[in-house]
Parts: C-alpha cells; structure tokens; sequence
C-alpha cells in the first residue's frame, strides 16, 4: 500500500515536470506579448518624441485625448466603419453561406470564386477599389453615366458624405467571404433529420431558418463576428489606401489617426495612447466569447 507522503512527492515531481515543460511557452508568451505590451504602457505615459528621451507625463496624453474634438470624431468613425462592415458582412456572408449550401452544380467552382476577395492582398483590393471610385476614370461612374443614371461624375472618396461608404463597401467586399466559408463550414454540421422531420411537420423554409440554421450556428456567428470585429477595429490599409482618413477627418480611424500622430508627426507617446484605446474594447469582447464558450462547453 502506498503511503501518502509517496503520493505527495509523486505529485510534486508530476507538477515539475509540467511546470518544466510549460516554462518555455511562459517566457515566449512573455517576450512576445508581455514586455511589448508594458512598454506601450510605458511609451503612452510618456511625452515620447523619436529622437527624444522620453519624460514620464502620467496620463497627460489621455488626458488631452479626451479633450481633442478630433480624437472624438475618429472615435465616432471607428464605431461607424466597424459596425456598419460587420453588420453587412454577416447578411453577405449569410447569402454566400446558403447559397453555396443549395449549389448543386459546380460548387467547388463557386466556392472558389467567391473566395478570391478575401485571398488577394488587402493592398491589391484596396488600389482596385481606389481605381473604381476614381472620379473621372473609375468604373463606377464611367458605368452610371454609360446607362444614363448620372450626368456628372461624383468625387466617391472626396466627399465626406460618400467616403466613408467607399470605405465600408471595399471592406465589406474583402470581408464577406470569410463569414461566408465559416457559415457553410457551420452549417454542415447540423444534422439534416433535423431539417427533414421540421419538413415533415409543414416548417415553412423560412422557419427552418429560423429555428434549425441560426441556433446551430450561433457559437460560429459568435466567433466570425468576434475575429471580424477585432481585425476591422484595426483595419489600416483600406482606409489610407482610398482616403487617407480624408477629406479633412471623414474617415479617420484610429489606425490611421494613430499613423498620423506616430509616423507624421513623430510623437509616439500620444500615437501610443490613441491604441491602447482599443485595448480595454477588445479585451471585454475575448472575455465575452470566452465565457460563452466555456458555458457551451
């Protein structure tokens, strides 16, 4: 029979072990997320200027966020271009979802194509579209004034009215297909008795929807939307490609508004407060998921 000081010293050795074989991913973790991240702590309590020592100044930089007018507008901005992206791309991606579902000819094909705005380099798309909304060349309004739906042609990304559209609509459309390949992917794990015994009792399509898809694929929605949400909140090149966050502040963003301040105007210690804003949002949106996830579980 075992005493219980062997079961002890058992244990202990087991622990070391594990606590030997974790440490190497601990002090990744630390140099690769810990430190980077203390140091923006640092660098946005200080009056940081390249070339400049930096002085400790508090929370002056916060402080003087909250007071600018144009930090206000960017903020408004970003809440603007990441909903409305998001909100659009759950209903394409929905469509793309169903539709690929019901395909029966040529699927792969489908897939595929629809695949293609979300492979090619953020860049590529964002110049494509900069071409299109191009005010006296572009396709857009070569191809309304060829129909006959205009007469003049319209300044897309010079107006702030329809800037921060062009902007949404080059999002959504490199976006899409993401939402659109996790749906399906979702959806071919409900079991198809389902839809059959719903059929069989007279469940109109719509109510098979209803019922059946969306709560089967609520953890997916769940997920895409948290992944889609974070990487359109930081969301860079599409906007400076097209606008530059212009004209004036129309579709500044605080990834480019962060650009400005840090790489223009070289003053890291303000570009630095400006991203940790983000931090606290998408922190309390991984804490949401997370928790959902394990209640699922």
């Amino acid at each position: 029979m075992t005493r219980p000081s062997a079961l002890r010293r058992v244990r202990v050795a087991d622990a070391l072990v594990g606590y030997l074989f974790v440490s190497p991913l601990c002090v990744l973790v630390l140099g690769l997320v810990a430190y980077p991240l203390g140091n923006a702590v640092w660098i946005s309590l200080t009056d940081k200027y390249v070339g400049y020592a930096p002085r400790f100044v508090g929370l002056a930089n916060y402080a003087a966020l909250a007071r600018d007018p144009i930090f206000h507008k960017v903020v408004w901005n970003s809440a603007v271009f990441t909903l409305a992206s998001v909100a659009v791309k759950v209903v394409l991606g929905m469509l793309m979802a169903l539709a690929l579902q019901r395909a029966l000819v040529a699927r792969s094909f489908l897939r595929a194509v629809l695949l293609v705005p979300w492979v090619i380099p953020t860049v590529i798309t964002a110049l494509t579209w900069h071409w299109m909304f191009n005010a006296l060349w572009g396709l857009i309004n070569v191809t309304l004034q060829g129909v006959g739906l205009q007469r003049e042609p319209i300044a897309w990304l010079g107006q702030p009215a329809t800037a921060m559209a062009a902007v949404i609509t080059a999002n959504v459309w490199r976006g899409f297909p993401f939402f659109g390949v996790s749906l399906l992917a979702g959806m071919q794990t409900i079991p198809r008795d389902l839809y059959e015994a719903a059929a069989v009792d007279g469940a109109s399509p719509a109510q098979r929807f209803w019922h059946i898809t969306l709560p089967g694929l609520r953890l997916v929605l769940l997920v895409t939307t948290l992944i889609s949400l974070i990487f359109t909140l930081n969301d860079f090149n599409i906007v400076y490609v097209l606008t530059r966050g212009g004209p004036g502040t129309a579709t500044h963003v605080l990834a480019t508004y962060t650009y400005e301040i840090g790489f223009q105007a070289l003053r890291w210690g303000k570009a630095v407060a400006v991203s940790m804003f983000l931090m606290p949002v998408i922190a309390v949106m991984i804490v949401i998921v997370t928790r959902y996830l394990t209640r699922e579980e």
